[in-house]
């Protein structure tokens, strides 16, 4: 096979936009991963500085989560409207409370190959290029069956409206907010990385250099993945466990940053992916 030309048939190869200002190969790689620099969405924090100069104002985490919950129900109709107020509306407007910040990490938490996890790797591709590896089924050269799937669900009406992207990169630049206050015990600055755990079965696929059996490896991660803060919790999800130094710059969400029943697995942070150094032990 011509490898010149394979490559071009897969999307990671070629796709290289975001809006955070650092060339998309460089941030899926190892290397930023070990020696990472802070990341911020384009736009997002300028066009609602009013929201992030109440946060600097709150006294705890608790105040800082009712700031975010009622600024972004305001901001984006996330209020259920009354019986008065929905015969007043038209079909699309009854129905757009419903496409919210919550109901796409509720949706995650059931089925990260669902409806809802296809939207939110697209908000991650949209935002920081990078293209998800599996979806479903493995994507790799496109076109294929697997990519048409992802794409059409990942556009789907049921998740993607009411500005859904917007809502993620406000939620994206609360959580680093808050990690920079240090609201997550043991990510106060100066520390870059979350020391986390992922389960993975099976994961022969992913590793990229070294081997699962020497424990050293590095293994490419899909473009938001879920971690978890003890071992234990890890190996719930798969038979090997891979010890893994996470960088706060791409954690979207971590235990106790927002309110009420949110991800389904206890002790989940949910972090962009890439190409990560681990150390792997089968659980």
């Amino acid at each position: 096979m011509d490898v010149a030309a394979d490559e071009l048939d897969q999307p990671r190869r070629w796709y290289g936009t975001n809006l955070v200002g650092v060339p998309t190969r460089v941030l899926a790689s190892a290397t930023f991963n070990t020696n990472p620099v802070p990341l911020a969405i384009a736009g997002t924090r300028e066009s609602h500085n009013g929201l992030f100069a109440l946060l600097e104002r709150s006294q705890d985490l608790s105040e800082a989560q009712d700031m975010f919950v009622h600024y972004l129900s305001i901001a984006f109709g996330l209020r259920k409207p009354d019986a008065d107020e929905l015969r007043g509306m038209g079909a699309s407007e009854q129905r757009r409370w419903h496409s919210s910040w919550r109901k796409l990490l509720q949706g995650w938490g059931m089925d990260a190959n669902g409806l809802a996890g296809a939207v939110l790797k697209g908000w991650a591709e949209s935002r920081f290029g990078l293209v998800p590896n599996f979806h479903k089924a493995p994507l790799g050269r496109f076109p294929s069956p697997a990519w048409v799937n992802y794409l059409q669900e990942k556009t789907s009406s049921r998740h993607n409206n009411n500005n859904i992207h917007q809502q993620f990169d406000l939620l994206f630049e609360f959580c680093q907010w808050a990690l920079r206050h240090g609201h997550l015990e043991g990510s106060a600055p100066p520390a870059k990385h979350l020391h986390l755990w992922r389960g993975s079965n099976p994961c022969d696929e992913q590793v990229i250099a070294g081997r699962l059996q020497n424990r050293r490896c590095t293994v490419r991660l899909n473009n938001l993945v879920s971690f978890s803060l003890s071992a234990e919790d890890a190996s719930c999800f798969g038979d090997w466990v891979f010890e893994v130094q996470v960088p706060i710059c791409k954690v979207l969400v971590f235990p106790g940053l927002l309110p009420g029943q949110v991800l389904q697995g206890e002790q989940e942070v949910l972090a962009l992916g890439g190409d990560y150094e681990v150390m792997a032990r089968y659980a």
